[in-house]
């Protein structure tokens, strides 16, 4: 046997004791199946805190600095783009750097935490020797999904809401104002919390099925990549109802949108609001053309800053739901095939 699998057999034989009253005591905050969680996993739920501890530390020192900024040069972007010319060179790299710590955590608790944390037991064959020390199976899955999902949402919720704290007031100056694509929807606010329970999950299910650690992470890292790419290309922008600009086709002023908006897609429309792609009528007799089809105006379509908290907290719930359905199959599974 070797040293790996005796250390985990010692580890559970001493925490089923302890949860029975028999051998173990408290250790600590913990004691018997949730000690042995924290035991199994404390190297990475560790570190896990410290990086939330000094992130959150490292957002609210970088907040004085974009505070100083706001103070003495306003937050609204003037109209030649000096004030945001600056503010980027100041804290572009700042707040991309922030973005993609926070954007990059869910990634990381899926691949490194939710992959092994049954998929390992299963590989080195300490889940049937836990199952067989008067710990129902019940029990054994509450300890080993609860306590490593709790402190990864809690840091995740930490981080995102102290860079909402940051980003916030320079919102406007960050990436241009672009809060749908340029990071902020994804690192803020309620979306890092849903997603590092989804990714985590869907971890735990296919560590699950695999029951191989390496190959685990390998397809949860797939998984990871497929599911950002449709969330980013088809979900996120479905999330909120576009809103329109409409003005004439041969104004110079352009669009009308409010302060902050997410500019999406531009179109050419006739009077009864049909829409036509923005390129219709570009070339050869174009006026001609316009007149035959009735295109009298433009119309852009955008999403306003005031949508924000609503798409995001309708994105975290359906990721919420998928997260519920995957842990309900983890846990059906668990009752009912052979660990």
């Amino acid at each position: 046997m070797s040293t790996t699998r005796t250390s985990g057999a010692a580890d559970v034989t001493a925490a089923a004791a302890g949860a029975n009253g028999t051998a173990g005591g408290r250790r600590g905050l913990l004691r018997g199946l949730p000690w042995l969680v924290w035991r199994r996993h404390r190297a990475l739920l560790r570190t896990t805190l410290v990086v939330t501890a000094v992130g959150c530390a490292v957002f609210a020192y970088q907040r004085i600095g974009v505070q100083d900024f706001l103070h003495d040069h306003g937050g609204t972007p003037d109209a030649d783009g000096r004030l945001y010319t600056e503010f980027q060179s100041r804290f572009g790299t700042m707040f991309g750097l922030d973005f993609t710590l926070v954007q990059y955590l869910p990634i990381l608790f899926g691949i490194f935490l939710g992959a092994p944390l049954i998929a390992a037991e299963q590989e080195h064959g300490t889940v049937r020797l836990v199952t067989t020390q008067s710990v129902s199976r019940s029990r054994w899955i509450a300890a080993a999904l609860g306590l490593p999902l709790a402190v990864a949402a809690l840091c995740t919720a930490a981080l995102s809401a102290v860079l909402t704290w940051l980003w916030a007031p320079a919102h406007a100056l960050v990436n241009g104002g672009d809060w749908l694509t340029g990071g902020a929807f994804d690192s803020t606010g309620p979306i890092p919390v849903a997603r590092t329970l989804f990714l985590a999950a869907c971890g735990v299910a296919l560590g699950m099925l695999i029951k191989r650690v390496v190959p685990a992470m390998a397809a949860t890292a797939l998984l990871t990549a497929v599911t950002g790419l449709l969330w980013a290309e088809w979900v996120r922008p479905r999330l909120g109802t576009l809103r329109s600009s409409i003005y004439p086709y041969g104004s110079d002023s352009g669009p009308a949108l409010p302060p902050d908006a997410v500019r999406m897609d531009d179109w050419v429309s006739t009077a009864d609001g049909r829409l036509y792609g923005f390129g219709t009528c570009s070339g050869g007799d174009a006026e001609a053309c316009r007149a035959k089809l009735g295109i009298v105006s433009r119309v852009t379509q955008y999403l306003d800053y005031g949508q924000l908290a609503g798409m995001q907290w309708l994105g975290a719930a359906l990721l919420l739901a998928l997260t519920a359905a995957v842990l309900a199959f983890v846990v059906r599974r668990t009752h009912r095939r052979p660990l």
